[in-house]
């Protein structure tokens, strides 16, 4: 039996979408959507934009892109703005990073131009390693989310914006466990009255944002909206939000490869990880007090998928390290080696090696499209709080408190899609392949043949 189809908003007129944090990442995902509202860039790796879905059986062969099923907001109406404690505008940020081509970004040199930083919300007690340029000063951290909800207003008035979402890609702070302060939104608020060391920047762009009733995503390991008070405030103002960490490269890779172990019974002994990166996120990360949230982000993974509480024979006992090192000749192009000891029938070991030459930026642009994208879908259907379907995104996924997190990557797009055909009054889909051997369907005329997809060849500078 269908669902019942969800009421969703239409995706009217501009969205304004607010960014904390204005590096090389944001750099590059707006350059990005410059060059593809220019139709001269296509945006390979973002989902929203060009995965396909499949409705109903097999043999009906409906298999629309995602953006032609769900009314997502179109790429040409976004426009960017946001805060950063260093002053360049978006190309100059771009040139410096390096990631993209210069003649790339030399086509949308005028939009990149356009787009300055505000002065952020920041404390070096949170981010050692950085020197900031620009800062908000107030006299409470109170008074600073203010002055976010202004920024907010003003950004809005200025460009004529509808709605918002929020996303959080600011460098990583140092390690923080829930207090007393995070437990409930009225000690949250105290907190921020009384500037409280426990409330961290990303907490405070996450509260003028939920306050605001602006959809909120966290791109970095930080706490931030994964505490009560703020999922309070979620609840309390009907806005969605999800967390945390963008999965991009070495995680990306764990969630590929541990799935298929558990999946064949194969056993793990250990798993050893190490990065270079030269970047400002690698600056960031040379702390020791950023590297610890970091580290707890990348190790969570392999426990939740292989589950050594069900298979100790398997995954009981098993070594994982993690190591990154700050390498400034990297630059944004980062690169994880893995040694995975592993074993099979009758225990006789095995080994994988990856080196993984990748690209932050690159492979967390989409990323941040696809959970801007679907963030808005998210509040006009009219949900709220915690969106665990959008954990395919994460490396550390929010859900309910009382649930472990969904990290198998065979899970996640099935949780994700079956979501997407639930608000759309579509069937879900289990696969479990029964409609194969359905006797209502003769054989004798052959399913239609799905439209041809037309090849896009990048173009290169």
């Amino acid at each position: 039996m269908k669902p019942k189809k969800t009421p969703i908003a239409p995706a009217d007129g501009k969205l304004g979408v607010l960014i904390p944090g204005m590096g090389a990442v944001t750099s590059t995902l707006i350059a990005g959507i410059e060059l593809i509202k220019k139709e001269i860039g296509r945006p390979y790796g973002s989902v929203s934009q060009l995965q396909r879905i499949r409705l109903g059986k097999r043999y009906e062969n409906r298999n629309p892109l995602i953006k032609d099923f769900v009314p997502l907001a179109p790429v040409e109406n976004i426009v960017f703005g946001g805060w950063d404690i260093f002053p360049d505008n978006m190309y100059e940020t771009a040139m410096r990073a390096g990631v993209l081509y210069p003649e790339q970004l030399a086509l949308v040199r005028e939009e990149l131009s356009a787009i300055t930083p505000m002065p952020a919300v920041f404390d070096r007690y949170y981010v050692k390693n950085l020197k900031p340029e620009q800062v908000k000063k107030g006299k409470n951290k109170m008074d600073l989310a203010e002055q976010l909800m202004r920024d907010i207003e003003e950004f809005n008035r200025q460009n004529g914006i509808k709605r918002n979402v929020m996303i959080w890609i600011g460098s990583t702070e140092i390690y923080l466990e829930p207090t007393r302060v995070h437990a409930t939104l009225a000690s949250f608020e105290e907190g921020l009255r009384k500037s409280s060391k426990d409330i961290s920047p990303a907490m405070i762009y996450a509260y003028a944002a939920l306050k605001k009733g602006i959809p909120f995503a966290n791109g970095a390991p930080n706490l931030c909206v994964d505490i009560p008070a703020l999922r309070e405030l979620a609840e309390k103002n009907s806005v969605p939000l999800s967390g945390k960490d963008f999965k991009t490269g070495q995680t990306l890779m764990k969630t590929i490869i541990s799935p298929g172990l558990k999946a064949r019974m194969l056993g793990l002994i250990g798993w050893y990880s190490t990065n270079i990166l030269g970047n400002r996120d690698g600056e960031v990360l040379d702390n020791p007090d950023s590297f610890r949230t970091k580290e707890k982000s990348k190790m969570s993974v392999l426990d939740t998928i292989l589950e050594p509480e069900l298979y100790p024979e398997l995954y009981g006992d098993y070594v994982h390290k993690v190591r990154i090192d700050y390498y400034p000749p990297r630059g944004d192009a980062k690169e994880g080696w893995d040694n995975i000891d592993i074993f099979g029938w009758m225990g006789l070991p095995m080994q994988i090696k990856i080196n993984f030459l990748c690209r932050d930026s690159i492979l967390a642009a989409p990323v941040a499209l696809d959970l801007i994208l679907f963030s808005d879908l998210a509040k006009r259907a009219g949900l709220k709080g915690t969106q665990e379907w959008l954990s395919f995104f994460y490396k550390s996924p929010m859900c309910r408190p009382d649930l472990k997190p969904e990290h198998d990557l065979f899970i996640q797009p099935m949780k994700f899609k079956n979501t997407l055909r639930i608000l759309m009054g579509e069937e879900v889909i289990d696969h479990s392949g029964l409609d194969y051997y359905d006797p209502k369907r003769g054989l004798a005329s052959p399913a239609p043949a799905p439209k041809p997809y037309k090849a896009y060849r990048p173009r290169r500078p």
